[in-house]
């Protein structure tokens, strides 16, 4: 089982209504919880841990994860409300203005944490329940207690504008990613986390020199990359899609990689720093149809393992 512990929200969506006023459409998101629906569709075994609210809005977020075979039974349920994202899309580029003062999953604590099963063979970190406290260092406790044992994946999809701490946000995923076995980063990722070093190829050695043993640096519609612990590269190209929108696309992309490494029963501590590059190829070119499959519906909709040629 994998266990996907971060943020869920509602996203506030742009739509045009029937008289052609511009409009908001609510629509489940957060992008740890979209990761643990990509894997639920996708057949693999999934738990996801969060704080849930009990108001209408956390009721439309459970439903929905239930739905995509993912199992809640380690949410923390409580009556504060739910974050709110709103979200922008520019000619296919997406941002978004969150709203998460005083919220069910801004506000967990990790005396709220039950016990992590024992089928648990994988972790999966991410998203804005890494800036914010005190869940983002209630998630930084779960890591570090389970890193040992478990395989563990992040995705940090930072989000500047949303950082209120820089010096302790930029401390908390430091040690974070020293004890991460695969890390998924783009170049704005990139360009906040070293913005001294310029050149891709240097920063993503100094990510792998934090302690990651697998980096995989992803490009849109151009491809996806790995990058071992060696210096060693792997490019994968991506497949074409008719983009209607990339909500979600990188979460999907991160539950397609976790899939293809759990249908190859590569989910072991040991396995991840020695993966071959016939592995490696056969899990990014997964995520990428994933991901590409994600981009050609609205919102964060993954893909049902039946919809994705070749998984």
């Amino acid at each position: 089982m994998i266990l996907c512990a971060g943020e869920c929200l509602i996203d506030m969506l742009p739509v045009t209504a029937q008289d052609g006023a511009a409009a908001l459409q609510p629509a489940v998101g957060g992008a740890v919880m979209n990761t643990a629906v990509g894997l639920g569709r996708l057949g693999v075994p999934v738990e996801f841990l969060s704080g849930i609210s009990t108001d209408a809005f956390g009721q439309q977020i459970k439903t929905h994860v239930t739905a995509s075979n993912v199992s809640t039974k380690l949410a923390v349920l409580s009556d504060r409300p739910t974050t709110l994202a709103f979200v922008a899309v520019n000619n296919g580029v997406v941002s978004y203005e969150f709203y998460d003062e005083n919220t069910a999953g801004r506000m967990i604590n990790p005396q709220d944490i039950a016990a992590i099963p024992e089928d648990v063979s994988a972790l999966f970190f991410g998203g804005i329940s890494l800036i914010s406290e005190p869940a983002a260092d209630t998630y930084a406790t779960l890591l570090k207690t389970h890193a040992a044992q478990h395989v563990v994946m992040m995705d940090p999809n930072i989000r500047p504008a949303f950082i209120a701490d820089e010096h302790r946000y930029r401390a908390r995923l430091a040690q974070m990613l020293s004890d991460t076995d695969i890390v998924k980063t783009s170049d704005e990722d990139l360009a906040w986390l070293f913005p001294e070093i310029p050149r891709i190829e240097d920063a993503i050695g100094a990510l792998l020199n934090l302690g990651p043993k697998l980096v995989l640096f992803t490009e849109g519609a151009k491809g996806a990359t790995a990058w071992n612990s060696q210096g060693q590269s792997l490019f994968v190209p991506a497949p074409k899609a008719k983009v209607v929108d990339t909500v979600g696309a990188g979460d999907t992309f991160n539950a397609g990689f976790l899939a293809a490494l759990y249908d190859g029963q590569h989910l072991k501590k040991s396995k991840i720093a020695s993966l071959s590059e016939a592995e490696i190829a056969k899990a990014l070119a997964f995520a990428a149809r994933c991901a590409a499959a994600s981009v050609e519906r609205s919102g964060a909709q993954p893909p049902w393992r039946e919809e994705v040629q070749g998984g």
